[in-house]
């Protein structure tokens, strides 16, 4: 990293929420606030569930987002890297996204050093013990056959359905459930039990909808970034500290 430059992290739009217009708006904004940060960025990391449903087939893509994937081209033919972290809305992205718009595609959870700090940076659903229901359903939803046959439904009759599954998954656990304390958050619980075999300095996860901060040693920080619905929120690293902002325009 070259002095001024910066590391962005964002996550969790669910665009396509609740409905065209709304979802329009808050497309436009996070457009506005790539624009905004695409000359200094050194690398820009999305944390998953961007869209609220996706599914590429062989050769129809979902409709709508264009002014967002157009700018996400743009700043990776710049010559700056952004990272896809695949989230459990949009799991399956294949080669529509990295190809047309350049992005790089990240299906797990990401170690790698950034400034001399240790960062991991995942979506965050799944991570640690127990949820084994989620679990199974993602296993399901990694199927490779049962991936092949959904493509075989009609793209209009599948997106409807997905949208239903989304929106379904979504109303069960609650967009922004309130923080349940350290002991009950499974992310943190993650992070502190990772810490016991390997240092980090900075834990960054998408996934919980609320803007966290947690000193979980003198060297390492837990932070989830919230999302593009309520809170507007990002994190920034300037390659010494890492600070989190909200998005106003």
């Amino acid at each position: 990293m070259k002095k001024g430059e910066k590391i962005y992290f964002a996550g969790d739009l669910h665009l396509g929420l609740p409905n065209y217009k709304k979802s329009r708006l808050r497309e436009k904004k996070f457009v506005a606030w790539l624009d905004s940060i695409k000359d200094d960025a050194f690398e820009i990391y999305l944390l998953g569930d961007i869209f609220d449903f996706w599914f590429e087939y062989k050769r129809v893509v979902p409709r709508g987002f264009t002014r967002l994937l157009g700018k996400i081209a743009e700043i990776a033919d710049s010559g700056v890297p952004v990272y896809f972290f695949t989230g459990n809305h949009d799991i399956w992205v294949f080669d529509y996204l990295p190809e047309e718009t350049g992005v790089i595609v990240q299906r797990k959870p990401l170690i790698k050093e950034i400034g001399g700090k240790i960062f991991f940076i995942a979506h965050g659903d799944g991570l640690g013990n127990g949820q084994f229901g989620f679990k199974l359903l993602k296993f399901i939803f990694h199927n490779k056959v049962l991936q092949w046959l959904f493509a075989r439904l009609h793209p209009n009759f599948a997106l409807w359905m997905g949208g239903l599954w989304s929106a379904a998954s979504r109303d069960a656990k609650g967009i922004s459930i309130p923080f349940m304390g350290e002991d009950k958050e499974m992310m943190v619980r993650f992070a502190k039990e990772t810490l016991k075999n390997e240092h980090f300095d900075y834990f960054v996860f998408g996934h919980r909808h609320l803007p966290i901060r947690i000193k979980l040693s003198d060297n390492c920080e837990y932070i989830n970034l919230g999302d593009w619905i309520k809170t507007y929120s990002y994190a920034v690293f300037d390659g010494e500290k890492m600070e989190m902002f909200r998005y106003h325009k």
